[in-house]
């Protein structure tokens, strides 16, 4: 018998091998977005055309989410939108009555209105070639886009948002969320969506300080894209704050392309990368919102979020004074208070709890904390390592300016 020994293997080192695979595909996206006046009216066949864009003949289903302020502003719209159906049932069914949610940001606080809207996309048996169309407001859209995106991981969805920032700034983009542990779309999902629909006649229902709070996007596009729209928005100013309807449907538009150009040409338009250009003066709003318990509307806290992004870009030596204050008297003469109490309320250490929006923006975004600013009107710059102190001083300023005037 030979021995065990005879049969072992040689003491040979073998080094491991990795064999590695790489995946890699593109998936385009294209929705048009349409301007129109009266989406409802059985004569208007808009929302027929969007449904219909990629398959012509089909009857399609659909379930119709309406913010409650929107329903309480137009008593009439449920039957509009039951009337309408009717009137193009060769290309359109209801999957069942439309649906009333609440309107608001707390709405997007609320676990209890999203598990309502997955139980109504079942109910109603929506597929994923189905779709969810959301009539409402910007947290309503939040909200209802982020169930239907993870409802068979993604029903098809028309916007047809009904406030002025909702038509010119996120009801036109690719994103949605909740609120959640404390924190400004902690949950959410990029969605692009099917079609969006912006109909000016929604615009006349809202009360003036909502239609003045959309005008703050208008603002931020301008400061970080173009120039000549901003000059527009100084000299338009008193029609805007009359909200006369050829300058609000003009800043509309304008702001919405200027919008969709930068989803389209940034390059990141899933913000993987360490900036979010288009949420300009949004990290201290989005604190300024949740520290003032949602009395500050979304467009007011932006505006305050502006200005001091702007001064602050002042104090990183980017931008020049004299734009600093004109971005301020702009914001200003549009009707905007540069100032919050909730911007004051501090720590046990003393430190602003509005900073605490930093820490949470950068964890939003992952990775270092990137900031875009601006160098001009019109021109933007990332910046990273954000000095807190300076920050801190763009803030005082800030509040000083407020209680000086």
């Amino acid at each position: 018998m030979r021995r065990a020994a005879e049969h072992a293997e040689p003491n040979i080192a073998i080094s491991p091998v990795t064999d590695t695979y790489i995946q890699r595909f593109s998936v385009p996206f294209e929705y048009p977005v349409f301007f129109t006046d009266g989406v409802f009216d059985p004569t208007n066949s808009t929302l027929v055309e969007a449904l219909s864009r990629l398959e012509s003949t089909r009857r399609h289903r659909a379930l119709v989410i309406v913010d409650s302020g929107v329903a309480d502003a137009l008593p009439a719209l449920i039957a509009r939108i039951e009337a309408y159906a009717t009137a193009h049932d060769s290309r359109l069914t209801l999957a069942a009555a439309p649906l009333v949610v609440p309107g608001g940001e707390r709405t997007k606080n609320s676990p209890e209105v999203v598990s309502q809207l997955h139980e109504a996309i079942a109910s109603a048996h929506l597929d994923r070639q189905s779709f969810v169309i959301i009539v409402g407001g910007g947290a309503v859209h939040d909200t209802a886009g982020y169930a239907a995106a993870t409802a068979h991981r993604g029903v098809r969805v028309i916007r047809i948002p009904t406030t002025v920032e909702g038509q010119n700034d996120s009801g036109v983009g690719v994103k949605n969320g909740l609120n959640a542990y404390g924190a400004k779309n902690y949950l959410g999902t990029f969605a692009p969506p099917f079609a969006v629909i912006n109909d000016i006649s929604f615009i006349d229902t809202l009360p003036n300080r909502d239609r003045l709070s959309g005008i703050a996007e208008a603002v931020k596009v301008s400061l970080l894209r173009d120039e000549n729209y901003f000059e527009w928005l100084w000299n338009q100013c008193d029609a805007l704050t009359r909200f006369e309807r050829a300058a609000m449907q003009h800043m509309i538009r304008r702001s919405a392309e200027l919008h969709l150009e930068h989803i389209a040409g940034s390059g990141d338009p899933f913000e993987f990368g360490s900036a979010k250009p288009l949420d300009f003066g949004h990290w201290a709003a989005h604190k300024l919102e949740i520290l003032s318990d949602y009395d500050l509307r979304h467009g007011e806290a932006v505006a305050i979020g502006i200005a001091i992004d702007a001064r602050y870009s002042a104090e990183h030596g980017l931008l020049d004074e004299a734009c600093v204050a004109r971005i301020c008297v702009l914001l200003e003469r549009l009707g905007f208070t540069l100032w919050h109490p909730s911007a004051s309320t501090r720590n046990g250490d003393g430190r602003r709890i509005v900073m605490d929006g930093l820490d949470e923006f950068r964890e939003h975004l992952g990775g270092d904390l990137t900031l875009t600013l601006i160098d001009a009107i019109g021109s933007s710059v990332d910046t990273s390592g954000i000095d807190t102190v300076r920050m801190e001083r763009a803030i005082d300023w800030l509040e000083y300016r407020a209680k000086a005037s």
